[in-house]
């Protein structure tokens, strides 16, 4: 067609939008809705993502450099950016064997003998200033309530070098040594104001009044006190400084802010000679101009070590389901809108015969449909587009505030945009595809005369149907299960292939299901015929119907699933009402607290029942407040062992061969997962057995009292015994080398009691037994089982008692499963029934539209309101009730294909065949889809009879 034609058509097109303004309306809040979403999503993200230079404002604010001493006398490789953690370290006394000596490079020598702080200031350039950016420990600080866990820090806000990195918000920064800066997030905690006092636990005599809110923009959700250098975290009880316990020379990563004399710089060069001494440096000129890939030691090793193993992005499995869920969603709007633009056509009919009888060719015919499908799709694009940029500009603050980081800068991408506006554009166009081509193959008389063309159904056409059917469900299932060519391709591609497939089949199926007219009352049966003989307008609005029930079908049967599988995965702490009280990972001060919060938990609580107290069983040390401690584990028997874990030498293996193992030999594929929080030893008595495992057989407790083991796994019991393997502390020489203490193994004498909930590698005995053996009982906490579970309100009560004693404690309920789906499953499950219902109304509306000659014939004849109402419901409860049940039967397929694309990529060497079952498991909400099926098309039929006009104009007829 040449462009004046073109031209012609898209002013008709305008101007057929403009005269039908509640369709047009329609078919662009269609295409303007996912628009507006991805048009959000895409702001978000690029806003999200940071340039180079944003990332080094986060990282080091306005210095230079950021310096960390990951580990004395080890060598690290990596990144240009080392953030999240990205370097690998490599200390020589962690590698040696039996007992031999370490041997360091000079560099690691020397790594190993200077104070961390010194060494730093020898390798960096002459007059380069260190500051402190080392993190504490987390502590407890004083709250209107009692006690709060904070991070803590230090560091002088005064100083411009922080700003973009810690960023005063409110009030000033503390300007001596007892005033403190704490985030917003420890204010709406804590209660607390500017102004106001707080005192952390063990410095109660110098408390610190607070004189700003800070923020990390990186960070907006953390809790945080932070104090002048030297004010807070060399003072903290057991603190240094560090994280402490971590087992590292330094107690703890030392990290620095590094600021360099003018002129001076910190390039790749001066990076890699640092990693040799053990330390990781961020440079602001490294990161803004890195050097290539080839030249980083740690891109290398990662590729060498990961190369065989990576994914294609296009087979990720996010990326599957993303672009599952929007090639979906995109086909169900081109369906819904369908309809309309088929109307319109119908609506169109006679002027498009003119244009026909004027010597307008088909293809100007089918231009004028398809300029229809420009217009409003353009209109519907840039619509979406501006609302959705808008929408996020508007919702900024909330959504940084909700992602718990701030943006970089407001990022629009026009290439980005310009992608979302075209999609818009082919939403519309594919949308009146089909009518476009029906319009164009109209009879010119019949469209004049205002007649219908009746043609049976094409059975080339529903062969054609049938065989896309089964060949998208097959190509779907089989891409998903057998990771066949791109994943993503395969799904995508088969699901869409099928409903597209159940869409062309949808003519003849209408017609088929016009034979159950006979049996029907008149209503039904004259609205079922009328179905049938209008196949034009019936079958998009079928479509349309089943589009938005496949949506709801698929969304429900996915989230069932999801949520099944989360139940089977889900694993008790104890059984259902157990009060668990424990002090976690606590120092020997909780330790001595546990009576006081025994005492607190039983007043808060009433009717808790015999309390059952749990202790740890300990090997030569207690393992409390960085004591050395030995280690002790229950075994199988040795024919039962996994040969990867269980091992007489030290000799390395080949990743491939340790991947075959576990992928080939049962023993190593078994779910260990547990539930309680008490290690794998524990000692205490038949209150415990009950209280803790859900054991109530008598013979269990006298087996216990009599010095036997009680075990729970039948796996780890054989023969009336059961297997314990201890060691003693690993001790580190002078000279750095690392003595590995032998294994001992020793039988115990044990019964075999079946538990409420997995146990696996756990056993208990009793506080006499663990001393018979040769080994240590500690308090770890306690157990109580009453007769119903505690209510919230009386946990919230306990919680709030022993925040005052220690910010350590764990109190649980074992209250079961709780639902995953809850309110975000409920809100997508009734948003996709309610677009259903929609959908079924508004094709079904469209539908009665076209048939308004049908129902003026009716009230010529004398038929009365009811009855006209009655055809006119009926007529919408067909459409709905065909368009749902094939609906049902398409939303299943994306559904099962999708859960078992995570079932394969959850399949990793060592996986259990249960746990595996449980990642790919399907479950069919039987209610839901009933009422799907049952509901809608009741409901539809419903209110498009109360919503006909009793009061029908007479139109004229032609011909």
């Amino acid at each position: 067609m040449k462009p004046g034609a073109w031209r012609l058509a898209l002013r008709i097109a305008r101007r057929d939008a403009l005269r039908a303004k509640g369709r047009s309306a329609l078919v662009i809040a269609m295409v303007a809705l996912p628009v507006l979403g991805v048009t959000g999503a895409d702001v978000f993200f690029r806003s999200a993502t940071l340039e180079p230079a944003e990332r080094v404002v986060r990282t080091m604010g306005q210095a230079d450099g950021q310096l960390e001493l990951i580990d004395r006398g080890a060598s690290v490789k990596q990144a240009p950016d080392p953030g999240d953690h990205s370097y690998l370290a490599v200390n020589p006394k962690y590698e040696t064997k039996d007992g031999a000596a370490p041997h360091y490079t000079p560099e690691q020598q020397r790594s190993r003998d200077t104070e961390p702080a010194r060494l730093a200031r020898e390798l960096l350039p002459p007059g380069s200033t260190l500051l402190t950016d080392s993190p504490g420990p987390d502590t407890a600080a004083s709250s209107t309530e009692g006690l709060l866990t904070t991070r803590t820090s230090e560091a002088d806000l005064t100083d411009p070098v922080w700003h973009g990195r810690l960023d005063v918000i409110e009030g000033s920064a503390p300007t001596n040594d007892q005033q403190a800066a704490v985030t917003r997030e420890f204010l709406n905690r804590s209660g607390l104001r500017i102004g106001d006092r707080t005192t952390v636990r063990g410095l109660e005599s110098t408390p610190f009044t607070i004189t700003a809110v800070v923020e990390y923009p990186g960070d907006l959700k953390g809790t945080e006190l932070v104090t002048r250098p030297g004010t807070l975290i060399g003072k903290l009880p057991g603190g240094s400084g560090g994280s402490g316990g971590s087992g590292r020379d330094t107690a703890g990563a030392t990290r620095w802010l590094v600021k360099l004399p003018a002129g001076a710089t910190l390039d790749w060069a001066k990076a890699t000679e640092l990693n040799g001494y053990g330390f990781v440096l961020a440079s602001r000129s490294v990161i803004l101009h890195p050097p290539a890939r080839a030249d980083v030691p740690y891109y290398v090793e990662m590729d060498r070590i990961h190369g065989e193993s990576g994914t294609a992005l296009l087979d990720r499995t996010y990326v599957v389901i993303l672009a599952t869920v929007v090639g979906m969603a995109l086909l169900e709007i081109v369906l819904l809108a369908g309809p309309a633009f088929a109307v319109g056509a119908r609506r169109s009919r006679r002027q498009l015969g003119l244009l026909a009888a004027a010597g307008g060719d088909r293809a100007n015919v089918r231009a004028v449909v398809l300029g229809g499908g420009i217009v409003l799709g353009l209109t519907g694009a840039a619509l979406g587009l501006g609302l959705g940029v808008a929408l996020v500009a508007l919702l900024r603050t909330r959504a940084e505030e909700y992602s718990g980081a701030r943006f970089g800068h407001f990022n629009l991408q026009p290439l980005d945009l310009l992608g979302v506006l075209l999609v818009g554009l082919v939403t519309g166009l594919l949308a009146a595809i089909v009518p476009a081509v029906q319009a164009s193959r109209q009879d010119v008389v019949s469209a004049l005369t205002g007649r219908d063309s009746l043609k049976p159904p094409s059975r080339k056409l529903a062969l054609l149907g049938l065989l896309m059917l089964g060949a998208g469900s097959a190509l779907a299932l089989v891409g998903a299960t057998s990771g066949f060519s791109s994943r993503t391709l395969a799904v995508l591609g088969g699901s869409l292939l099928a409903e597209l497939g159940m869409v062309v089949l949808a003519p003849y199926l209408v017609g088929l299901f016009g034979k159950l007219g006979r049996w029907l009352p008149l209503g039904p049966r004259l609205a079922l015929r009328d179905s049938v003989r209008h196949r034009g307008r019936t079958a998009p609005a079928v479509a349309a119907v089943m589009a938005a029930v496949a949506g709801s079908v698929a969304v429900n049967v996915y989230l069932a699933s999801y949520d099944e599988q989360y139940r089977r995965e889900y694993v008790a702490a104890g059984p259902p009402g157990a009060v668990i009280l424990g002090t976690g990972y606590g120092t020997g001060t909780e330790t001595k607290l546990l009576p006081q919060m025994r005492d607190t938990v039983e007043r808060s609580i009433i009717a808790l029942g015999p309390r059952a107290d749990v202790s740890h069983v300990d090997y030569k040390g207690d393992c409390q407040d960085g004591n050395p401690c030995g280690y002790i584990q229950v075994m199988p028997p040795k024919e039962r062992r996994c040969p990867v874990f269980d091992r007489d030498t030290d000799d390395p293996v080949e990743p491939g061969e340790i991947k075959r193992v576990m992928s080939t030999d049962p023993r190593c594929q078994v779910n260990e997962r547990r539930g309680s929080q008490y290690g794998d030893l524990t000692a205490g008595d038949a209150n415990l057995l009950r209280n803790l495992y859900g054991v109530t057989d008598p013979a269990a407790g006298q087996a216990l009292t009599a010095g036997k083991a009680v075990v729970f796994d039948p796996r780890y019991f054989e023969n009336g015994k059961v297997v314990l393997r201890y060691s003693e502390p690993i001790t580190t020489g002078a000279d750095g080398a690392r003595t590995k203490p032998k294994n001992i193994e020793t039988t115990v004498d044990a019964v075999l009691a079946p538990s409420a909930m997995p146990a696996p590698g756990q056993l208990v005995i009793s506080p006499d037994t663990a001393t018979r053996l040769g080994f240590t009982t500690r308090p770890a906490g306690s157990v109580w089982l009453p007769g119903t579970a505690p209510s919230d309100g009386d946990q919230q009560k306990a919680d709030g008692a022993l925040a005052k004693l220690t910010d350590r404690t764990v109190l649980s309920v074992e209250r079961g499963y709780q639902s995953r789906a809850g309110l975000v499953g409920l809100g997508l499950a009734g948003f996709a029934g309610l677009v259903a219902l929609g959908a079924a109304g508004i094709a079904t509306g469209l539908a009665a539209a076209d048939s308004q000659r049908d129902l003026t014939t009716l009230a010529a004849v004398g038929a009365e309101p009811r009855i006209r109402r009655s055809l006119s419901g009926f007529q919408c409860g067909v459409i709905a009730a065909m368009g749902t049940l094939l609906g049902a039967v398409c939303g299943l397929l994306p559904a099962v294909a999708l859960r078992k694309v995570q079932g394969l990529a959850a399949d990793y060497p060592g996986i259990s065949p249960e746990e595996l079952a449980d990642k790919s498991s399907v479950v069919l909400p039987w209610p839901t889809i009933a009422a799907t099926v049952v509901v809608l098309p009741l409901l539809a039929a419903a209110l498009a009879a109360l919503l006909t006009r009793s009061r029908i104009s007479l139109l004229r007829r032609t011909g």
